[in-house]
């Protein structure tokens, strides 16, 4: 179909036969193409983020494991289930370049990438929920309401979450809803079309404005980019 955006997709990197492989859960380019979008997947080439930066229309940081907090001023918790550092040396060289060189190309973070837009604009996690939060295991692979702030395009139905660290501090980005127990939701800067993280996952959240919806809104920013 004509006037389809190309949505690149941040994999990650697993360990398979002792050799790396780049790999997504098939829901995200699933619930892109269903929101119009042509889904393209990255691989971790810091190479080639000029290229990329210019040839797509938008951007999907998808979800994964722990950021590596070192570089971000923060100790690393041993708790924590690091990423592998080829993904994170990518997707926060890919954050720092769009910031630079296209603000206007629109940016949606989905649970670890929300984190990792936090961090790139100098905010703080925290590492380990079940140890500071009584509620923790509210966000663990469970469904639970967020309170969006007004005119920020997002509801206040139940979204389907799974993580045990969360944003503490989210820099110079602004907080665009919280749970009920008080934990970061959505982070955003208004200053750019659309540049959004969620600590959920929308393509496993049945609430429409917050699932399918959200998704449209990227997709749609994405479009007239």
């Amino acid at each position: 179909m004509p006037n389809r955006p190309l949505i690149g997709i941040t994999t990650d990197v697993i360990v398979h036969e002792g050799r790396l492989r780049s790999a997504l859960y098939p829901s995200y380019a699933r619930a892109l193409v269903q929101a119009g979008a042509v889904p393209v997947l990255l691989t971790q080439e810091v190479d080639s983020i000029p290229g990329l930066s210019e040839r797509l229309d938008g951007f999907l940081f998808s979800g994964g494991d722990d950021p590596r907090t070192e570089e971000f001023g923060q100790p690393t918790d041993p708790r924590a289930k690091p990423m592998h550092p080829d993904r994170q040396r990518f997707e926060v060289s890919l954050l720092r370049a769009l910031r630079r060189d296209r603000p206007e190309v629109p940016v949606l973070g989905v649970c670890l990438g929300m984190q990792l837009m936090s961090l790139v604009a100098g905010g703080r996690l925290d590492q380990h929920l079940p140890s500071t939060l009584p509620s923790a295991g509210e966000h663990w692979d469970k469904m639970h309401e967020i309170m969006p702030e007004t005119g920020c395009g997002l509801g206040t139905g139940a979204v389907h979450s799974r993580h045990k660290q969360a944003v503490a501090d989210a820099g110079a980005l602004c907080v665009l809803a919280r749970a009920r127990d008080g934990v970061i939701e959505a982070v955003g800067d208004r200053a750019r079309e659309f540049y959004v993280g969620v600590q959920w996952h929308p393509e496993r959240t049945e609430d429409a404005e917050n699932g399918s919806g959200l998704l449209r809104r990227f997709v749609r920013a994405a479009t007239r980019s």
